[in-house]
């Protein structure tokens, strides 16, 4: 069992089945659609699958290595920042998929966020699915069925994941990462099980400071002047938080791509092997145009779960509180608004973050959701 498949938690079942698959060659699916919500390992689980598939016969540890580097010259990953996937870069891996591998039995094909093909996008795949050359495994990641064409649905095989319990990423946290086991459970917490959340907030105290300074910042609105410079102030935040996520993330994958090209550390990359390195180097300044982005969409996703978690206390529900640590500063919130204000308010993320989908400033966005945050207090 490949160590990629270690990076993964909650998913024995789903695991055991692809294992099997992968060990029975000759009766295995050749179109795989993984679906779950994000954060939830589908990705994961896509390019653990296809490590175990290079790696038949082969140094597991050495394919495990070129495929988190993704520089195994049999994968091919389609990973887009943009919103939709341009139609000409599927039109590519179609015409990738009808070659024949080079140093293993299998060429692999993973397209990530399938659900960002337009339906004419989604067409150019429908033939290589259905009759996939006779070496080539196709592997889909989106977040359901329904996101995908109901005519690809019908060529793929489906694997559902689900969220995995707070307590499983925590146990993880603690176990491979050696993180506290008090962190550890609130990082999986607040993360809402998304895993690369989790261990994000688990090793970084700076990243906790930051979520924690937001939602602090958000409850203490209560004039419109605190609501322009919150705004401001969680922009400069998520800007300080995507820089240190990128470097960290680029650090990484450069590290493991020079070691998979068994490369020494400050050893020149010979020429032959630079356009490898130029392509991963692109899609890190691709990445990094949506940092920022990504960023406030990630305080919006902890502001919806801060108030969920006021409509709770508001209406007096026997749940687990997401933030519980905020359970004074939300109290305190509930003494100036009401439930009805909470939900008008999860309403507005909404907007925000569909205002920033058109490209509206996260600035501008926020400050929007910040003015109706500090709503009309109670009298």
């Amino acid at each position: 069992m490949t160590s990629l498949w270690n990076d993964l938690v909650g998913h024995d079942s789903v695991i055991a089945q692809m294992q099997s698959a992968a060990d029975s060659p000759d009766t295995l699916t050749q179109s795989w659609l993984i679906t779950g919500p994000a954060g939830s390992g589908r990705s994961l689980i896509a390019r653990a699958f296809a490590a175990q598939l290079l790696g038949a016969g082969e140094d597991a540890d050495s394919i495990d290595r070129q495929v988190r580097a993704l520089t195994h010259p049999d994968l091919t990953v389609l990973a887009t920042e943009r919103v939709l996937i341009p139609i000409d870069e599927v039109r590519e891996l179609v015409e990738t998929s009808y070659r024949s591998p080079v140093a293993s039995s299998w060429r692999i094909i993973i397209i990530e966020d399938a659900d960002r093909m337009a339906e004419r996008t989604s067409n150019v795949l429908l033939k290589a699915l259905e009759e996939p050359a006779a070496r080539t495994i196709w592997i889909m990641c989106a977040p359901s069925e329904a996101d995908v064409i109901p005519t690809i649905r019908s060529r793929v095989r489906s694997v559902r994941i689900g969220v995995p319990a707070i307590a499983d990423i925590a146990a993880m946290l603690v176990a491979r990462d050696g993180v506290d086991p008090v962190i550890a459970e609130q990082s999986a917490r607040h993360a809402q099980s998304h895993i690369g959340m989790a261990r994000r907030l688990a090793t970084s105290a700076d990243a906790r400071e930051r979520r924690a300074r937001s939602l602090s910042l958000v409850l203490g609105i209560r004039l419109v002047s605190d609501a322009v410079n919150t705004a401001a102030e969680i922009v400069a935040l998520a800007t300080d938080d995507a820089k240190a996520y990128t470097e960290v993330r680029d650090d990484t994958e450069r590290s493991e791509f020079l070691q998979s090209l068994g490369l020494a550390p400050g050893e020149a990359v010979p020429i032959g092997l630079r356009p490898q390195l130029k392509v991963l180097e692109e899609n890190q300044k691709r990445r990094a145009t949506r940092s920022l982005r990504d960023g406030v969409d990630h305080v919006l996703t902890d502001l919806e779960s801060l108030f969920r978690d006021v409509l709770v206390v508001s209406l007096g529900g026997n749940v687990p509180l997401t933030n519980s640590e905020f359970s004074n500063e939300i109290s305190l919130w509930l003494e100036r608004h009401d439930a009805a204000h909470a939900v008008s308010l999860l309403d507005a993320i909404d907007t925000a973050r569909k205002r920033m989908e058109r490209n509206v400033t996260p600035l501008l966005a926020l400050e929007a959701l910040f003015v109706e945050t500090s709503g009309v207090a109670r009298a």
